[in-house]
């Protein structure tokens, strides 16, 4: 399994709009994605920063969707974030709720 963090900096007062945003634009267009498996999203208390995690089967469907669909969400983002996302790929080593041993690269 295979994660993409993303962290982007919010518009003060933007916390219920993004999460609407994220609710009705982004997880419908996830879900259409070959290989997606879930997305989490985190949120500071003060509401200033988020951080979703999307979680793959495996890189190329990751790959695939940064290159064909992650600019239409940061379309659909634009007014909500007050500057450019940081992104970053893992492998997923550990998931109690995905059931996945410890993995170790090889």
């Amino acid at each position: 399994m295979f994660a993409r963090s993303v962290t982007i900096r919010l518009k003060p007062n933007r916390v219920a709009e993004f999460t609407q945003i994220v609710e009705t634009e982004i997880l419908p267009l996830l879900r259409q994605q070959k290989g997606f498996q879930d997305e989490i999203t985190l949120l500071l208390p003060e509401g200033l920063q988020a951080v979703g995690i999307s979680l793959w089967d495996d890189p190329e469907d990751a790959d695939a969707y940064s290159k064909a669909t992650y600019p239409r969400v940061l379309k659909a983002l634009e007014n909500v974030t007050g500057g450019p996302p940081e992104v970053h790929t893992f492998m997923v080593a550990n998931s109690t709720f995905h059931k996945i041993a410890a993995c170790v690269p090889v």
